[in-house]
């Protein structure tokens, strides 16, 4: 087994909701488990997601990679998604973005050098009119973002 007693124990929760017959349903729920505590979502962590769970591992690698909030490779401390999604990027989206990559040293899908801060462009997240908006480990929604409260973010998350 690759994660803790207590990860199976979360997962045996989201497995009690579902019948029996339909275990497979508790797959998101189990992945985003699994990278909690392990940060991101291996080919081994997969496999054994697949066993515990019962289902095909081809299975749980589809949904792994059809959805963005789980990353398939190591990421930063702090995963940091930024819409740019249409109503976002013409409402400070594409600003914020440009302003984050200058302040960060670094583009989309990259991890700064002291591996604190992963950069990643996100599809819409339900709060056009918040614009611009973050999301911090696909947890925190940052609203309103502008470059001083993107200064005021990083220095939090650097503590």
């Amino acid at each position: 087994m690759l994660l803790s007693e207590q990860a199976y124990k979360k997962i045996d929760r989201e497995l009690a909701k579902f019948p029996a017959d339909q275990r497979q349903s508790a797959v998101m729920a189990a992945l985003a488990i699994a990278q909690d505590e392990r940060g991101w979502v291996s080919p081994e962590v997969m496999q054994d997601l697949a066993d515990y769970i019962g289902m095909p591992a081809i299975a749980v690698q589809e949904v792994a990679t059809f959805y963005n909030m789980y990353d398939l490779k190591p990421v930063g401390k702090h995963k940091v998604t930024i819409c740019t999604n249409l109503p976002c990027a013409l409402s400070g989206g594409e600003k914020a973005a440009a302003y984050l990559k200058e302040k960060l040293g670094i583009d989309y899908r990259q991890t700064t050098a002291d591996g604190q801060f992963t950069l990643v462009e996100g599809e819409c997240m339900g709060a056009c009119g918040d614009s611009p908006v973050l999301l911090v480990n696909n947890k925190r929604m940052c609203s309103h973002m502008s470059n001083e409260k993107i200064d005021a973010l990083l220095a939090e998350l650097k503590k």
